[in-house]
């Protein structure tokens, strides 16, 4: 096949043009970035030579050869291979969603000046394959794909385009061969056509790769495996280094858990928490960040069995001693062995939040901020973690700028309070302004603000934490302590009105007066056992139809406006009483007739008000508009 010319996705070319203009000082990342990546393409490579003897290959390494007078540096491996459409969708294009906020935020960093910024995102975001245009005048890719008969030439000096070719006499792997920039002796510390250079470089960077990196004769890394060596004979910025690898994060992990499990089933785990959430946390198809080895053979990596979905961000390897190496995803499923490790490293991930809780707030309150919301997604799950969840987190509260936990918040109850008060919303404002909060914040009561989607979720299956019951202040009948009782007199005369509203209000299920209002003349609530408005709203978005909820208007009976509407209600219901003999002329019966208009279009505006300060949408936006602008017309 002759030589095709094919153009960069835009974006992709865009982020060639970054690199082209270096927006990281430490180059040394592009030959870590393509030792990293042959290392993986050998995982891959002896992965499927266990399912397949004719794609089994040995002796799998990596080669380094650089030629100085050429000014050329090539890394080759004998792994898996691309293959033409690999090499076209892996390299011509960034497939992954969110590269247009990437390039945003490297193009920032890179007018800021903050290069550790910039090497976070090219690991995060996957794309750390253009980094070698860092050093690059050009680059020439070679790669058969294990078991094709063909292999694919792919050569580009990142002006925006690049060609490709088929090639028949192509060895199995991939060779990457870097044309180097001139060197200069302000370049001298980036020689990297320069044997000493790279020698530093692979220790440095990748001394843990399992598989040998040779240069000519020389094996220049030690292939031991970090998890399998005592925490002590471990220098942290190995690990460190050894995050980076297996997470393509370029930030340093907030937290190291170096385990070993020994007796009937033996297993190590080395596992990090990262310090930055990675763009596709919430997404579907996001991959799970633990890599699992049998006796040091890499099995597979997305390892979803090994580690609760809640704790999908966590970063690291098992490796298990009484596996088999042909051990399937389904197998694994089904596996008790896999089901103990499970267990256990959730319980030692949930301990070491814990420790950061107490121990370094700040860690933690960067851990909370970054994986809070989908730590809770495990109280959806089974009961088994809830307490350790719950122990673990923290929420914004009425009480100050920082989070509490519970811990804290049953520590901190009034005498006599038996509940955990809280509400949902969608931002910290909204809720503070609502009007179910007035009367916690007249009584000083403490009320937790959640407002992630997930929060409207868990709460309705976890019912307690330490004996103490979970209670919405926007749903159900709320009877705080010490409250003060309406008067029998009092809730009589308030009766006409309340069963006048419901029955002229067609979307409320019942109306009634309450104690939780002080300066607001109305609220809407769901019933204790009732949908809220925001799961209601969730339900419609995934597509499921709802009967229509209907919610309780409660009334403050200290405000004017409802005392108002009480008088003016009895005035009419004492015009109603009117016997035949009595009834009025027609311009009494007009003028009758504009009072009830009046009554209703009040109502309607009550309800109209309670429904947007909850945050609500109008069912008939420009009547209430009218409506409000009649009104307000009047007393001008």
């Amino acid at each position: 096949m002759s030589t095709e010319t094919l153009e960069f996705q835009a974006e992709a070319r865009q982020l060639l043009q970054l690199m082209v203009h270096s927006i990281y000082s430490n180059k040394d990342i592009f030959l870590r970035e393509l030792i990293s990546n042959a290392s993986d393409a050998l995982d891959k490579r002896r992965l499927v030579g266990l399912a397949d003897d004719s794609l089994r290959a040995d002796d799998l390494h990596i080669d380094i050869e650089a030629d100085n007078d050429a000014r050329t540096l090539t890394v080759r491996d004998n792994g898996i291979g691309m293959s033409r459409d690999d090499v076209v969708g892996l390299i011509g294009t960034i497939a992954r969603s969110g590269t247009a906020e990437t390039l945003r935020r490297i193009r920032e960093s890179k007018e800021n000046k903050e290069g550790g910024e910039s090497a976070e995102l090219i690991g995060q975001f996957g794309v750390g394959f253009y980094s070698v245009f860092m050093v690059a005048d050009k680059v020439r890719l070679l790669t058969r794909k294990a078991g094709e008969e063909s292999g694919v030439r792919w050569e580009s000096d990142g002006d925006g385009t690049y060609t490709i070719e088929t090639v028949e006499d192509a060895p199995e792997g991939t060779e990457v061969t870097v044309h180097l920039r001139p060197s200069d002796e302000e370049d001298a510390l980036y020689d990297y056509a320069d044997d000493r250079k790279i020698r530093e470089i692979v220790k440095r960077y990748s001394d843990f790769i399992s598989f040998p990196i040779r240069m000519g004769d020389e094996t220049l890394n030690s292939m031991k495996a970090l998890w399998a060596r005592p925490r002590s004979e471990v220098k942290d910025e190995e690990y460190r280094e050894f995050y980076r690898h297996i997470s393509h994060d370029w930030s340093d992990p907030l937290d190291i858990i170096h385990m070993r499990a020994e007796g009937t089933f033996e297993y190590e785990a080395l596992l990090f928490l990262p310090t930055r959430a990675p763009h596709d946390l919430f997404q579907r198809d996001a991959r799970h960040g633990i890599q699992l080895y049998v006796k040091r053979v890499f099995i597979m990596d997305d390892s979803r069995e090994l580690m609760p979905n809640h704790l999908r961000f966590v970063k690291g390897v098992v490796d298990a001693a009484d596996l088999s190496l042909n051990i399937s995803r389904e197998i694994l499923q089904q596996d008790r062995h896999i089901q103990l490790i499970r267990r256990r490293l959730a319980k030692k991930v949930h301990s070491t939040i814990k420790d950061l809780m107490k121990g370094d707030a700040e860690k933690y309150r960067t851990f909370w901020r970054e994986f809070g919301a989908a730590v809770k997604e495990g109280l959806l799950d089974g009961a088994e973690d809830h307490k350790a969840i719950l122990d673990i987190a923290s929420f914004a509260s009425t009480s100050g700028d920082e989070p509490t936990t519970l811990a804290d918040y049953v520590t901190g109850m009034k005498d006599g309070q038996d509940k955990i008060y809280f509400m949902t919303g969608e931002s910290r404002s909204q809720i503070e302004n609502s009007p179910h909060m007035e009367a916690f914040k007249a009584k000083g009561y403490e009320v937790l603000l959640l407002t992630d989607p997930v929060d409207d979720i868990w709460v309705e299956q976890v019912r307690e934490y330490d004996g103490k019951e979970f209670q919405s202040i926007a749903r159900g009948e709320v009877d705080l302590p010490s409250d003060e009782e309406l008067s029998e007199d009092e809730s009589g005369a308030y009766a006409p009105l309340l069963s006048w509203l419901k029955e002229t209000l067609d979307d409320v299920k019942d109306v009634r007066l309450t104690s939780r209002l002080t300066s607001s003349p109305a609220c809407l609530v769901s019933d204790s056992d009732g949908l809220t408005p925001a799961l209601e709203r969730m339900y419609k978005a995934m597509g499921q139809e709802l009967p229509p909820v209907k919610r309780i208007l409660e009334l403050n009976p200290e405000h004017p406006l409802v005392s108002g509407l009480r008088a003016a209600h009895e005035q009419r219901g004492g015009s109603e009483a009117k016997t035949d003999a009595e009834s009025e002329s027609a311009a009494e019966s007009t003028a009758e007739s504009k009072v009830d208009s009046d009554l209703t279009e009040t109502a309607e505006l009550l309800y109209g008000t309670a429904l947007l300060a909850e945050g609500g949408d109008l069912g008939d936006p420009a009547r209430f508009a009218k409506l409000l602008a009649d009104r307000l017309a009047r007393t001008v």
